[in-house]
């Protein structure tokens, strides 16, 4: 399962948290890198700068958002490899620090590795020797 939560609300993992992920690509406001209790920090997963300043968080470029960084993180299949292996073995807990929980980018990476994760992983070929 994946699941989301707001780092402020969750330093501590949690019984159900299963693999913790950072998935903002700036470090939250006013916590201490020390007081995070994570299995990895994945800056490149966030949507890129242009498209965060873009966004703004205004409920109104929401749908378009959602393509934009969808189609970033086809774009990107090798950065999000540790988050596929990681949910396809348990539950993952992505972290991120917005305050609106229901637009924001980890809503569109959640939905985007739910798909992801019911492909089966993909096997690199094998070089044909003659």
């Amino acid at each position: 399962m994946i699941q989301l939560a707001r780092v402020y609300h969750h330093l501590e993992p949690g019984d159900s948290d299963g693999a913790r992920f950072l998935v903002e690509r700036l470090w939250p406001r006013g916590i201490k890198k020390t007081r995070l209790e994570l299995d990895g920090w994945l800056k490149d997963v966030a949507p890129s700068t242009e498209l965060r300043k873009w966004y703004g968080h205004d409920p109104a470029r929401w749908k378009e958002f959602q393509r934009r960084y969808a189609r970033e993180l086809s774009s990107h299949d090798e950065v999000l490899a540790p988050l596929l292996e990681a949910a396809r073995q348990g539950d993952v807990t992505l972290l991120y620090s917005a305050r609106d929980e229901d637009h924001n980018s980890a809503v569109v990476l959640k939905e985007y590795l739910e798909k992801q994760r019911r492909r089966p992983a993909r096997r690199r070929r094998r070089p044909t020797v003659h």
